[in-house]
């Protein structure tokens, strides 16, 4: 039986209504383990007029049949935080609880809710991202942050680093290393061999070099690298104009921006962020806690569904 964990995020945002709305897409032969406290999901089902039945479990080995079940610290005081140490804290407990009972095989996908990351530092949580401490918590070592839909895919080859740090991060040894990974990666997950797009950093691509060295220096031989071993690559493209047509089956941006702007453009409602590189299958909705919208019933859970859906998938295609 298949078991999917579904971490709250933030109970502040918007993360405790999608996982109520999206309920009523589960599977009926899959457990899913709802990690977040049990009062702030009962509030939120009488704020929306919705209701759930949920299961309390300690331990997941309890589970033995399709459903879904609660897993509940119970250490948040109030049933409905506020944006506060309080909320970070609650998404930062779970998140770890969670990513515990992935690493151990207890669960075979985790679908994880939005964090807020200024609360959840106060709370202690020193990473760039959830990806980052997924990957730190898996001892993986490798990984990237694929941004998928059904008509474009992008990875940042950097992802939450200010600006300035970029160039230096820029090496040609590093590059084919990235695609290389992500490509084996892409092939084990979606049976493709994949066309790799590969973005410049400066603008048109350096211009041979006029506008900064990178693309000429440190871009360009990572390419021609890669074509010499057999990897089906383009690239350095012009950043501008790389998105006008979708002629790659993925795509390599140098810094997060780069990848992201075309991907919300193109793909905001179907985008699902795909940890890659993790021994179980992580997805995440490619959007924030949304403070301003959260608890009003409004917030539309498209982007949750098809983060779970393409979960399901892969855990049914690789996992099984």
């Amino acid at each position: 039986m298949i078991k999917i964990g579904i971490t709250i995020g933030d109970p502040a945002g918007v993360g405790p209504e999608l996982i109520l709305r999206l309920s009523k897409h589960f599977d009926p032969t899959k457990a899913y383990i709802l990690y977040g406290e049990r009062k702030i999901l009962e509030a939120v089902q009488k704020a929306m007029g919705l209701h759930l039945e949920m299961v309390e479990v300690q331990r997941l080995e309890e589970i033995k049949e399709p459903g879904v079940y609660v897993a509940d610290l119970n250490i948040c005081e109030t049933e409905r935080p506020i944006p506060s140490l309080t909320s970070g804290k609650v998404a930062v407990a779970y998140l770890g609880r969670a990513v515990v009972d992935a690493v151990y095989g207890r669960v075979q996908g985790l679908l994880t809710m939005p964090i807020n990351k200024f609360w959840a530092r106060l709370a202690g949580f020193s990473y760039e991202g959830q990806t980052e401490f997924l990957a730190q918590a898996c001892r993986a070592k490798d990984y990237a942050m694929l941004m998928y839909s059904k008509d474009i895919k992008v990875v940042p080859f950097t992802t939450h680093i200010p600006l300035r740090e970029v160039p230096e991060r820029i090496r040609a040894g590093e590059i084919v290393k990235r695609v290389k990974f992500i490509s084996e990666e892409f092939k084990r997950l979606f049976c493709v061999e994949p066309t790799v797009g590969i973005l410049g950093l400066n603008p048109h691509a350096g211009d041979r070099g006029a506008i900064g060295e990178e693309d000429v220096r440190e871009i360009a031989p990572a390419v021609e690298t890669l074509r010499v071993e057999g990897y089906k690559v383009e690239g350095p493209l012009s950043p501008d104009s790389a998105f006008l047509s979708i002629n790659y089956d993925l795509y390599l941006c140098m810094y997060h921006d780069q990848a992201l702007i075309p991907f919300k453009l193109l793909a905001f409602k179907e985008g699902v962020n795909l940890t890659l590189g993790l021994p179980f299958v992580r997805t995440s909705p490619d959007h924030g806690v949304a403070y301003d919208i959260a608890w009003k019933g409004i917030a539309d859970e498209t982007p949750s569904l098809r983060a779970l859906k393409l979960c399901e998938e892969l855990i049914e295609r690789v996992c099984q």
